[in-house]
């Protein structure tokens, strides 16, 4: 990539790198477009560089449709310019514990507003969905996510709190495959525990045969006829030798200081969003800043989405 030998390593080098809108454009396209730019509307790759306006034509008679690196991503039909998009990327795809609309409304000179914007559709851009199915060792687990009866007013408890338990919060599945350069993680929100339901996901993401290791919920009883099926009773013991879950509730563990430290609240028709970003640091991990933040940047054509 041109400018490869100079290209950031940290937040304040990025923020200055793509301070000129030339290289923010280049950086995009090439991105985008490695074998050159090809026309979004007709895929035509004969197209004509409009420097003054930094936007392409495509010369397809059939087309003429002027683009720029924005159309057809999260960014499209954005006021925000590409130097604050990279920048908040930047940013998120780093965070290990998130960054808040309100930082980004401190660091980028914009509105909390325009933050909250951004940051949901960086989010997008982060999802990762794969029909590949997991396999080897594989461990599941599911969570609750939600605040904490004591700290609600008390007409909030009475009106959420309804039972014992996870009552009144969300309920997350998650699937965590070992490897060693680095454990891969996918989660889902789900509506109940029920066996139907958790043996349901496990056989849409894992390849039978795996070996696949849970706690003692009595739901997860009858894996044993697709799986290696091994669990650990909590009440007796965390570890049986391999057989564990800890790696996936260390992932609870990161997502919930996220929401809890950075996020405070979640609202729970938002909370896949920040599952997404979640597990695409924790998947990503392994990389540097700078591989996060390109790893992004590749995502985010194809993931349009339209403010409400």
């Amino acid at each position: 990539m041109e400018h490869e030998a100079k290209f950031p390593k940290t937040l304040q080098e990025a923020i200055k790198f793509f301070a000129d809108a030339d290289t923010c454009v280049t950086f995009m396209a090439q991105l985008r477009w490695p074998e050159g730019v090809t026309c979004p509307h007709c895929q035509g790759k004969a197209v004509s560089y409009l420097s003054t306006r930094r936007t392409w034509k495509c010369m397809n008679k059939a087309c003429h449709k002027q683009f720029s690196v924005k159309v057809g991503t999260i960014m499209e039909d954005s006021a925000i310019g590409l130097d604050k998009w990279l920048a908040a990327i930047w940013l998120i795809a780093n965070a290990k514990n998130g960054v808040s609309s309100y930082e980004i409304h401190r660091a980028l000179g914009v509105t909390q507003k325009s933050g909250w914007f951004l940051l949901h559709r960086i989010r997008l851009a982060m999802q990762t969905g794969t029909f590949e199915k997991m396999s080897g060792t594989v461990e599941a687990d599911e969570t609750f996510i939600g605040g904490l009866s004591k700290n609600m007013h008390k007409h909030a408890r009475e009106a959420k709190i309804t039972g014992p338990g996870g009552c009144g919060k969300a309920i997350v599945f998650g699937l965590l495959e070992r490897h060693g350069d680095g454990s891969k993680v996918r989660t889902k929100i789900i509506f109940n525990r029920s066996s139907e339901t958790l043996q349901g996901e496990v056989r849409c993401h894992v390849e039978p045969g795996s070996n696949v290791y849970t706690d003692a919920h009595r739901s997860y009883l009858g894996l044993s006829a697709d799986y290696v099926h091994e669990f650990t009773d909590h009440a007796e013991e965390y570890v049986r030798g391999n057989v564990h879950s800890n790696g996936i509730e260390n992932f609870w563990s990161l997502l919930k200081r996220s929401i809890k430290g950075t996020y405070v609240s979640v609202e729970p028709f938002h909370l896949f969003r920040y599952l997404d970003e979640q597990a695409f640091r924790f998947n990503e991990r392994k990389g540097k800043d700078a591989d996060r933040f390109i790893q992004t940047v590749k995502q985010v054509a194809g993931k349009r989405k339209r403010a409400k």
